[in-house]
């Protein structure tokens, strides 16, 4: 039975802000998304911000390393931040298989010296477009099963601006330079996305509600509550009902984010390839090829 280190990269007042919300925070959401898809797994959650470096014999109990996302930003100078960078490099020190979505490639990235910055381009937001795999990553094991190009979850202001020293760029899209990434550092390897597989279309309804001010007032993506609650309300409806192919259309979405399986591929290659944990293959799934083609 594989042992993870769920590390959890929010701050108490942002979790608690999560448990409000959804009835739980990021960290225990990603826990169970891992259960799910290897449900031999135990997965142990550390709120990490509030915890401090670890002791190496605490890492010692663990087969594998997986960092959340967070609302801290890793420009800040603040506690929290520096002890989570600190928590990176002595998890590449340990050699030990090691995960990150979003902050968590951030904070591998600037662990290993490279450097992450608020993005120019604006905020990512519910759905990053167009991914698209590099010569180095339609090779490369983290992403098998994806097409070369395809849609995923995403919420991010910040992004690798400078690759670190061993870093492999797996994946980009118009916004990020880097939305996936291998990085050899130290005696170990991490695979890290920017983007979130962990997330489904009922967890980017949660984000959209946790960032409401930022994306009408702030930002003006919606017009007002009502345009939001709208959007959130519909992508509730498409998370029961996956058939819902007027709301899957009118969003442009199809395979990539309405079927399990692909949406998850890092997190069960991962799994697979660098933890050896047995991931249980998930129901077939109908065939949502050109679900976001319009309707037929």
């Amino acid at each position: 039975m594989k042992k993870i280190l769920l590390a959890e990269g929010n701050i108490a007042e942002a979790r608690e802000r999560s448990r409000a919300l959804c009835g739980f925070t990021q960290g225990e959401r990603y826990a169970q998304v891992l259960r799910d898809l290897a449900p031999a797994l135990t997965v142990d959650v550390y709120n990490l911000p509030e915890m401090g470096p670890l002791p190496r014999h605490v890492l010692d109990g663990f087969d594998g390393v997986v960092l959340t996302g967070s609302a801290l930003q890793i420009y800040e100078d603040r506690a929290e931040v520096h002890r989570q960078i600190a928590f990176a490099r002595d998890v590449f020190d340990a050699g030990m298989p090691f995960f990150g979505s979003c902050w968590g490639l951030q904070v591998a990235t600037v662990a290993a010296g490279g450097e992450a910055a608020l993005n120019h381009r604006g905020r990512e937001i519910g759905f990053a477009r167009r991914i698209t795999l590099t010569e180095a990553g339609r090779d490369h094991p983290m992403h098998r099963g994806r097409s070369g190009a395809f849609d995923a979850p995403a919420v991010h202001s910040v992004h690798v601006t400078r690759p670190a020293e061993g870093m492999i760029v797996t994946a980009t899209n118009a916004v990020s330079e880097v939305q996936g990434a291998e990085i050899r550092h130290g005696n170990g390897t991490f695979w890290g996305v920017q983007y979130h597989p962990e997330f489904t279309i009922g967890d980017l309804a949660d984000v959209m509600l946790r960032y409401a001010d930022t994306v009408i007032d702030a930002e003006r993506l919606f017009s007002d509550d009502d345009e939001l609650d709208t959007y959130v309300r519909d992508l509730r409806v498409l998370q029961d009902d996956r058939t819902r192919r007027d709301i899957a259309w009118r969003f442009a979405l199809d395979a990539d984010l309405l079927d399990d399986r692909q949406r998850t591929r890092e997190l069960s290659n991962w799994l697979e390839l660098q933890l050896g944990a047995r991931v249980t293959a998930a129901p077939t799934s109908p065939d949502y090829t050109n679900y976001g083609a319009g309707p037929v």
